[in-house]
């Protein structure tokens, strides 16, 4: 017989039941809890399985990769255009050639999202270290211009460059405030030492290292170590007769308009300084012919112009021209040597010159020009007079002497070698003068002079040694009367 209950009991039983079944239920509830956060993940790590083929064993392999949550949305997002959501809808048929173009271009796998690639272990595979993939990231055919790219990055030197070998002339120098206090012009030698009296540096520690570096000697001073250029090998090489400086050297070659192919005749090889740079202007399709009375002369030319093709050899690997033919004998007495020949310019250096025209002058092309070398203006004056007197078809153009005034621009030092800085009338100035400020301040002012552009003073005035006068320059021009 079921007991009478009034409504609080009964109210309250509801809820006992009622609280009962929520427990009951709330195991399956976690559980769907737990599936959908699973769900969630695998959206947002959408994986993707692509293949990657083997070229030498032909199988395929697996390879795991993953997007982003927001890549794999964008790669399913529809197109904005309202035009390409119909054009996605026609058939293929129904299409122009440019729309079926713009859709290949779209469909083209170049242009898809970059895939970033799991990690080894999430696909269960070994980790390759990139620096053994070696076959992707350099050709393996070696190309030529990676060769010449590594030959440029591993050659200490220019193009057409060579390094320093034994048997070339260099020369070293050492710079004091500015000017040349040692200069020296030798031939490298196995064993051999350079002596100064700032000390010596070994040929062997010259051998095998670019021109142009500076090399501590063994008492710790810096020498310049470069090769000779030709100016400075006629300046320095051995002679016994006046060279003609390469100043004048260079006027005369203007002078007597000398170009590559030319045939030129030189009377008075003397130490062969002219010979060298008539051998360079008239290249290997020209040719030079130096006549030398004296027997000691000759034979210092020919020692002098074969020293240097040598040493020209080593340097560049390729040979100089020989193009010039030696001659001892009086060009006054002796022309037979010449005998049918014709030349696009005659050059002079003798005692007179003035004896050597009448020779000269059937050899010498009409309107070609005869120049000159003569030391004292006494001379000058006897070959004009020659021309005039002997009624000889030459033309006298000019009579010139080429001086060089050699300036010295150098920082100022004081005595210890420190620079000279310039002192500006400012208000820091005055204050350091009247002692307000501290030694801090005064190091400061002082560092910062020494950066500024302008702060320190230059030595601007003509040097001691001057070259003046060396030689007249006469410039005859063949002409018809």
């Amino acid at each position: 017989m079921a007991a009478k209950m009034t409504f609080p009991e009964l109210l309250f039983m509801h809820r006992l039941i009622r609280s009962s079944t929520i427990i009951q239920r709330q195991p399956t509830n976690l559980d769907k809890l737990v599936k959908l956060n699973k769900c969630r993940w695998e959206i947002r790590t959408l994986s993707v399985s692509s293949v990657k083929r083997d070229e030498n064993e032909g199988s395929e392999t697996p390879l795991c990769t993953k997007m982003t949550f927001s890549e794999a949305r964008l790669s399913k997002r529809r197109p904005l255009s309202p035009l390409k959501r119909i054009s996605c809808l026609l058939p293929p048929e129904a299409l122009t050639p440019e729309v079926m173009e713009l859709r290949e271009q779209n469909q083209d796998p170049n242009n898809q999202l970059p895939v970033i690639h799991a990690a080894p272990e999430d696909c269960g595979q070994t980790a390759v270290p990139e620096g053994d993939d070696s076959e992707k990231q350099l050709p393996s055919d070696g190309s030529e211009e990676t060769h010449a790219f590594e030959k440029t990055v591993a050659s200490p030197t220019l193009p057409g460059e060579r390094l320093l070998v034994f048997g070339e002339l260099v020369v070293a120098e050492y710079y004091k405030k500015g000017e040349v206090e040692f200069r020296k012009m030798f031939q490298l030698c196995t064993g051999e030492r350079l002596q100064s009296t700032w000390g010596a540096i070994k040929h062997d520690d010259m051998a095998g290292h670019p021109a142009g570096r500076f090399l501590k000697t063994s008492k710790g001073v810096p020498i310049l170590i470069r090769r000779a250029s030709l100016e400075e090998y006629v300046l320095c090489m051995t002679r016994n007769a006046a060279i003609t400086l390469p100043k004048d050297a260079c006027a005369l070659l203007m002078m007597s308009d000398i170009a590559e192919g030319d045939c030129v005749l030189e009377s008075g090889s003397g130490s062969g300084s002219m010979c060298l740079f008539l051998s360079r202007a008239v290249g290997c399709k020209g040719s030079v012919v130096s006549v030398e009375i004296r027997k000691d002369h000759h034979k210092r030319a020919v020692s002098n112009y074969q020293r240097w093709r040598s040493s020209w050899k080593l340097r560049r690997g390729e040979e100089w021209p020989d193009n010039v033919r030696f001659h001892n004998a009086d060009l006054c007495t002796a022309p037979y040597i010449l005998a049918g020949q014709g030349f696009h310019a005659v050059i002079l250096d003798m005692l007179n010159p003035h004896l050597a025209l009448p020779v000269v002058l059937p050899l010498l092309h009409q309107g070609a020009v005869c120049t000159v070398y003569i030391v004292n203006i006494s001379q000058v004056i006897e070959l004009l007079e020659a021309v005039r007197c002997l009624e000889l078809p030459f033309l006298c153009e000019r009579v010139i002497e080429v001086p060089i005034r050699e300036w010295l621009v150098t920082p100022a030092f004081h005595k210890d070698g420190t620079y000279i800085i310039r002192k500006d009338p400012t208000l820091n100035a005055v204050l350091a003068e009247e002692g307000a400020l501290g030694d801090s301040d005064k190091e400061e002012i002082s560092s910062e002079k020494k950066m500024a552009y302008g702060s320190i003073p230059y030595i601007a005035r003509p040097s001691y040694e001057q070259r003046t006068h060396s030689a007249f320059l006469v410039k005859l021009r063949k002409c018809i009367q």
